[in-house]
């Protein structure tokens, strides 16, 4: 087997290299790279530019904005954004939402929310976790009873995803409690300036308002918000987390952070010579990109499947890309806290005061401030879009046929 690159696809390769350092703001390309978080507004500014070039769902039907592509390019595309620090563009919309509403939606529907979804004229977030319905998602209580025309939604979600900036939320929502568990679920599709809705910040460690919590007070939703079948929205919501379940690999990303930890590696010392001089710290490095590479042809190999595949079933393998990219994820984060050491403590102003006998001038810490947060916000990638033990589970049975 030749896994080497095509001569072709070696140069759409570099197309999309320079189109991404040439148009993406250097100083939002650094931002993602540095790990530090963006804001609303940056974020839309890269989203824009790449939906400009036609570069915001090349994976949807061509009819909707969609590629031409083969899975190699695909995968190209997707490490290149995440090697360069591109923002990839707003995934409840390209990767979750968008892809649902054109495997299950109706042409109306189709026709409503996709043209506005690639170009994040409207912002989208998931409503499925809740209180006690995490990783158990099928035991959510939020429910939907049918009124005539529309739906009165009741309920809670948690771990809502930048819901700040929502314009619209998908949802999970109990329509038949009497239906065994993953049965009588529906998904719909919810304004978030629909009466009775409360969003409130659920505030992290580094200060941040990334998730949040949504109330639903008899909200308001037209039945023709469905996509799919009544009752049947698990079918939707499987669907919907194989896809996130690979986004989660992040191969890209992976390889720039090692590529990082090695540069910063070689500016810190250990003693009296630089930690990269560290043989024990050098093991642990290669150590990574060993299971990166095998990461990487296994996503390579999971996206040539998915080309082929025939149905909108989720193919399990994704939770192999899931749990082992996760964890290479924590892997890298950890290796980066330890070059940072103290150095990654937050500044404190009396360190520099005399009357605490320091007259040096202050560190230059802006390259290890982000390391702490970084390292504790990663803690989650094992537990999101499925936690790790499900996709073992989903593995055995599925895969392994345990």
């Amino acid at each position: 087997m030749d896994l080497r690159f095509s001569p072709e696809e070696n140069k759409f390769r570099e197309e999309l290299r320079t189109f991404f350092r040439e148009k993406v703001p250097a100083s939002i390309r650094n931002k993602v790279m540095e790990s530090r978080h963006l804001d609303k507004e940056e974020m839309v500014a890269a989203h824009k530019v790449l939906h400009a070039k036609g570069l915001t769902v090349p994976h949807w039907p061509k009819q909707w904005g969609g590629a031409d592509w083969t899975p190699v390019q695909h995968y190209i595309y997707i490490e290149e954004l995440q090697f360069n620090g591109v923002p990839q563009p707003l995934p409840f919309n390209v990767s979750m939402c968008g892809p649902v509403v054109i495997a299950f939606g109706t042409e109306e529907q189709k026709a409503r929310f996709l043209p506005r979804m690639a170009a994040l004229d409207d912002w989208w977030c998931q409503g499925f976790s809740e209180p006690g319905a995490g990783s158990d998602l099928a035991g959510l209580k939020t429910s939907a009873v049918r009124q005539g025309d529309r739906y009165v939604v009741n309920g809670q979600k948690t771990w809502t995803t930048l819901a700040q900036h929502a314009d619209w939320i998908f949802c999970l929502c109990r329509t038949d409690p009497a239906a065994k568990k993953q049965l009588g679920i529906s998904f719909l599709l919810i304004d978030m300036k629909t009466p009775g809705i409360t969003v409130r910040p659920i505030q992290t460690m580094d200060g941040g308002r990334e998730v949040n919590e949504v109330f639903f007070d008899d909200v308001k939703v037209p039945v023709e918000n469905l996509v799919g079948q009544e009752h049947r929205g698990w079918d939707c919501a499987k669907f919907l987390l194989g896809n996130e379940r690979t986004g989660i690999a992040r191969v890209g990303y992976s390889k720039q952070r090692v590529q990082r930890i090695k540069e910063l590696a070689g500016r810190v010392k250990a003693g009296d010579k630089p930690l990269i001089e560290d043989e024990r710290f050098r093991e642990r490095i290669a150590a990574v990109e060993v299971e990166l590479k095998a990461l990487e042809m296994t996503q390579m190999r999971v996206l040539s499947e998915d080309r082929q595949r025939k149905n909108n079933l989720p193919n399990p393998k994704s939770s192999i890309l899931k749990i082992k990219g996760s964890e290479i994820q924590q892997a890298t984060t950890q290796l980066l806290l330890e070059i940072a050491g103290p150095l990654a403590l937050p500044y404190q102003a009396e360190a520099d005061d005399p009357e605490f006998g320091s007259n040096e001038p202050p560190l230059d810490l802006d390259w290890a401030a982000p390391a702490a947060p970084a390292y504790f916000n990663y803690r989650k990638t094992t537990i999101y879009g499925g936690s790790n033990e499900i996709q073992r589970n989903i593995l055995a049975k599925a895969v392994l046929g345990f």
